[in-house]
């Protein structure tokens, strides 16, 4: 029964999900923006906003700062991400959720897939 289940499986078993959103998550925050399917854009906005506000919790904390957050983020994004995100912490400061938006744009070519680009607003 698909009762109180809240994420898409995307024709993946766990371990699979779990690689695919700390690569996306990682290129999106290096890249600015990527094109994916609409079903994976909608399942990576709110693992996107939770990662960022969980890194800007840990810089606003008194004591922790840099490390803490780097100790919160680590496990859900690639290093070189991390580095990136933590440089680029400025641009959402004076905003509290929402970081990203979805455009959806022209549907796949080989399949007609919807297609959608995620970006930082």
């Amino acid at each position: 029964m698909k009762h109180r289940k809240t994420s898409r499986q995307l024709g993946r078993v766990r371990k699979q999900r779990v690689a695919l959103w700390r690569t996306m998550l990682g290129s999106l925050i290096i890249n600015g923006r990527i094109v994916t399917t609409e079903a994976k854009a909608k399942e990576l906005k709110p693992r996107i906003d939770r990662v960022i506000t969980k890194a800007k919790r840990a810089l606003e904390r008194e004591g922790g700062g840099r490390r803490l957050a780097v100790y919160q983020i680590q496990k859900d994004i690639p290093a070189p991400a991390v580095r990136k995100l933590l440089a680029d912490m400025d641009r959402f400061r004076d905003r509290d959720s929402g970081y990203t938006r979805i455009v959806k744009i022209t549907p796949r070519r080989g399949d007609a897939a919807k297609m959608a680009l995620i970006e930082f607003v």
